[in-house]
């Protein structure tokens, strides 16, 4: 994607039809590589086509609200607009059933728990026998749970004064904050930053290729030599690890003190 040449948003054209539709044109093989990747994260009842659409609505929001003074590049401002439109648009439809829910709170709170009691993150193993569940039943939850695991960690922060709202992980990869930047927002991203450390080897690999290479899900099962369905279960697995982590810290926050 990152060979190709992305135009800039002419300020005093905006209203100009021509050059939105331009734009749109130029950006669209940007927001289809956005709803693909996305949808192999979430279950099939979620159509590409309907990915695509919200993030061309987020795409136009991206065109009309970008200030090149304030940001970075249109594409990395668009990238974020666009991811933000398609989550948006699937957390809208509330498409997981109220059983997935349940299994993805339970999942979050055996991690958590376990991580607490061990001081280090939980293994799969440890998280099955904490359910009473066997590893083939394990499997299938994390499989059931992927979207919503996805969905909660890559939704934006708060919106920001000075800037557009970026997904926690997206964050992650930003450049060191300025003085200005909200003390609470920078201290979240140094405990999920820490969390991605704790993480098992093979999980920090796929979180890498992944979200810093943009690898897909298949590129990165052919790098590690395993199955696209694996790599996919070793995400989800990440996220839930991530997810435990912000509960823990909360937690730890809402603890009387000694």
């Amino acid at each position: 994607m990152d060979r190709l040449l992305w135009p800039e948003v002419d300020t005093t054209a905006r209203q100009d039809p021509q050059h939105v539709e331009a734009l749109i044109e130029a950006y669209g093989p940007l927001v289809k590589y956005i709803a693909h990747r996305l949808a192999c994260r979430l279950p099939a009842s979620i159509s590409v086509e309907d990915l695509i659409s919200a993030g061309v609505l987020g795409l136009l929001d991206a065109i009309q609200k970008y200030d090149p003074t304030r940001a970075a590049c249109l594409k990395t401002y668009a990238e974020f607009r666009i991811q933000g439109a398609m989550l948006d648009y699937v957390r809208a439809w509330d498409w997981v059933p109220r059983s997935v829910r349940e299994k993805e709170q339970a999942l979050t709170q055996a991690y958590a728990a376990i991580a607490r009691q061990q001081g280090r993150p939980a293994t799969d193993e440890e998280v099955a026998a904490w359910l009473e569940l066997d590893l083939d039943t394990f499997d299938h939850w994390l499989t059931e749970v992927r979207g919503v695991a996805v969905v909660s960690l890559e939704k934006p922060l708060a919106q920001e004064a000075e800037g557009p709202a970026l997904p926690l992980l997206a964050q992650l990869a930003a450049e060191a904050p300025g003085p200005d930047k909200p003390v609470a927002t920078e201290e979240l991203k140094a405990h999920l930053a820490a969390a991605i450390d704790a993480l098992p080897q093979q999980e920090k690999v796929v979180l890498s290729l992944y979200y810093c290479e943009e690898l897909t899900m298949r590129e990165i099962g052919q790098v590690l030599e395993v199955t696209e369905s694996r790599i996919s279960q070793i995400h989800t697995t990440a996220m839930l690890h991530l997810r435990a982590a912000l509960q823990n810290r909360t937690h730890d926050a809402d603890a009387p003190a000694a």
